[in-house]
């Protein structure tokens, strides 16, 4: 069975071929490129992503009007009838802004960008995009953000932590995000909205190839099913 994905492209996002060469390299299918003034999305896809970078109206509040972007009435629809969706940096911003994830993020506590590969804590093996690691894996991401401090109140915080919705956890102080949450699932667990860049850890070549068991996770499930 043949693997169908989706990237979806903003104004402005400019991680969305490093996303699609990603799919494309663990999947041996390339992903079909969505453009954000487009209405639909061709039917029968296997996966969504939503790539890093920036989107047009971040200077209003990171993915705020990439959220009222026509794809994105049908990339909630999609999410609703189990689709599963990833969404990376900006993607996670979209992702909360549109209401498929909760919470929002702010501005890094240190009011500075960062770039680095760091640490993170794998919290939940049990989702689609998570079943390839073990429980509490250390694993090295990439992060490259301004806007990535994870912010939402202490229910929702507890509700994250006691549903077991938190996929990956800072395994250091990183931008001060409430908890160290680097990223996080919908209740049905279609929807993953991560900081870090798992598509920039796929090979050896990179730095470090981490990253490729989310991607083969995915896709391995979705085959099987």
């Amino acid at each position: 069975m043949a693997f169908r994905s989706a990237v979806v492209t903003f104004p402005g996002s400019n991680c969305d071929r490093d996303m699609a060469v990603a799919l494309q390299r663990v999947s041996g299918t390339a992903p079909i490129r969505i453009w954000h003034g487009d209405a639909e999305l061709p039917g029968n896809l296997d996966f969504i992503a939503l790539p890093g970078g920036f989107s047009y109206g971040d200077y209003l509040r990171s993915g705020a009007m990439a959220a009222r972007s026509p794809i994105t009435k049908a990339i909630i629809a999609a999410a609703r009838r189990g689709v599963p969706v990833l969404g990376v940096c900006n993607g996670f911003q979209v992702l909360t802004e549109s209401g498929l994830l909760p919470g929002a993020l702010m501005r890094n506590a240190g009011q500075t960008f960062i770039c680095r590969t760091v640490p993170l804590i794998v919290e939940n093996t049990r989702s689609l995009f998570t079943n390839g690691f073990a429980e509490k894996e250390t694993i090295n991401i990439p992060v490259a953000h301004h806007d990535g401090n994870y912010f939402a109140d202490e229910a929702t915080l507890d509700a994250l932590d006691g549903e077991g919705r938190v996929a990956f956890r800072y395994a250091e102080a990183c931008n001060g995000s409430r908890r160290d949450i680097a990223g996080i699932l919908n209740q049905a667990g279609n929807v993953l909205g991560m900081m870090p860049h798992p598509e920039r850890a796929i090979e050896p070549a990179h730095g470090g190839s981490d990253g490729r068991a989310l991607f083969e996770s995915a896709i391995n499930g979705l085959v099987r099913a």
